[in-house]
């Protein structure tokens, strides 16, 4: 009969300690995903504000050598990533291409001018900051025009600002939501296993050496659950990565693993936390009271 009554508490515990690893996984996977997404987000961010088109056009008297100096200057510039030096012909074929017809052959003459064509960094590319960089540029004497798209410029910005905050937001809320479910979970847990706690305070053991192996197994338990989660955010990723060839151009090893490192971080820190407060709660309890907790 009392081996038995032993299975079955083993069969309990083990059953206890699944579901905790399982919630813990499933509640890092979440966060997981949601990292993987902000990433996505201030990659593809940067994509869109690093493309936005930024012209400088020459001046038609404009010498050779001075515009090699001015390319290799602006190359040099932190908020610079490339410069392309078109000149006139190129910028004729690009037209005629474009429009389907010799226009040339039509004007009897080439009526357009060379240029470099910039692209911004992403930090850089604010309206207030343009429209400084575009300031600076005219000052050159054989800058004749610098054109680019300012409504453009503004609303990427505008959108992307909204886009990062209701993201940051969101990501805040779901933190303290899995804070809290993991919490709910090692803390019913550990409510199982009150009256052994109480009993080995009874016999005189330390508050510490009662509540050591409880945070050993909750960090451990947040171990596993992390390793857990991540095998699943790269098996998302993955599928996503086939499903949208285009979102590999957008992936950062670096930024990956510090992703990953923090899921594991996440995991170890509140099972850690979350078992030493539920422990210590029930070292404070009275034993008339453990039936009603």
């Amino acid at each position: 009969m009392a081996r038995q009554e032993d299975i079955i508490v083993g069969r309990r515990l083990k059953s206890s300690y699944i579901s905790t690893v399982v919630s813990i996984t499933l509640v890092l996977f979440v966060l997981g995903l949601l990292g993987l997404i902000v990433l996505h987000a201030k990659k593809i961010s940067d994509h869109l504000q690093e493309n936005i088109g930024f012209s400088l056009i020459l001046a038609d008297n404009a010498r050779q050598p001075d515009i090699i100096l001015l390319q290799k200057t602006l190359d040099t510039k932190p908020a610079v990533k490339s410069t392309t030096f078109i000149s006139r012909e190129e910028a004729a074929e690009e037209l005629m291409d474009e429009l389907g017809e010799d226009f040339i052959e039509f004007l009897g003459y080439n009526p357009l001018f060379p240029s470099i064509d910039i692209r911004l960094r992403a930090g850089y590319t604010h309206p207030d900051s343009v429209k400084v960089f575009k300031n600076q540029l005219k000052e050159n004497r054989i800058v004749k025009e610098v054109y680019y798209q300012e409504s453009l410029v503004h609303l990427i910005n505008e959108n992307i600002k909204r886009i990062g905050g209701v993201l940051l937001l969101f990501s805040i809320l779901l933190t303290i939501i899995a804070f809290a479910l993991i919490n709910n979970t090692i803390r019913l847990s550990v409510f199982s296993k009150r009256f052994l706690i109480k009993s080995m305070q009874l016999v005189g053991a330390t508050q510490s050496f009662i509540r050591k192996p409880f945070v050993i197994k909750g960090i451990i338990q947040g171990i596993i659950g992390a390793v857990i989660a991540i095998g699943l955010l790269i098996f998302t990723l993955y599928t996503a990565q086939q499903q949208i060839p285009e979102l590999q151009a957008f992936q950062d090893i670096n930024l990956l693993f510090a992703l990953f490192a923090l899921v594991i971080f996440l995991g170890i820190i509140i099972s850690w936390i979350s078992t030493f407060f539920a422990v210590k709660k029930y070292l404070k309890i009275k034993t008339d009271y453990l039936y009603f907790y």
